[in-house]
């Protein structure tokens, strides 16, 4: 069984910044893809960003890139997701999710392990 534990969510400033980290048990962590999901109060759970095994590929929706990195460390079994020049609609619960596809997909239904998501909640 997999688990996803997300941390590093909080409270902060529109422009301001933060790191959310995923930590995963199980082994092969570096065959899978990761991902990063969020959902705001009464919308549906969209993507965010997504990262190959290798952490050779990413892919990011439109209204993060160049604002948000996803990264990877295989040695750790860690996800990372670095939010830069946060907005109010940033606002939301931010899942990480594990998919067995080899490419950085944004399909919820292709991802099959899921994190309870932390919080993350931007003032303006």
């Amino acid at each position: 069984q997999v688990q996803l534990v997300e941390s590093g969510g909080g409270l902060v400033q529109a422009g301001g910044s933060l790191r959310l980290s995923c930590a995963a048990s199980g082994r092969t962590f570096s065959s899978y893809t990761m991902a990063w999901f969020r959902q705001a109060p009464g919308k549906e759970r969209e993507f965010v960003a997504a990262i190959t095994g290798n952490g050779g590929t990413t892919s990011y929706t439109d209204s993060v890139r160049g604002r948000f990195t996803i990264s990877r460390d295989n040695a750790k079994n860690t996800v990372h997701l670095q939010m830069n020049s946060l907005k109010p609609e940033d606002t939301a619960v931010y899942h990480c999710a594990r998919s067995w596809l080899s490419w950085p997909t944004n399909r919820v239904s292709d991802y099959d392990y899921w994190g309870q998501g932390t919080q993350v909640t931007v003032s303006s």
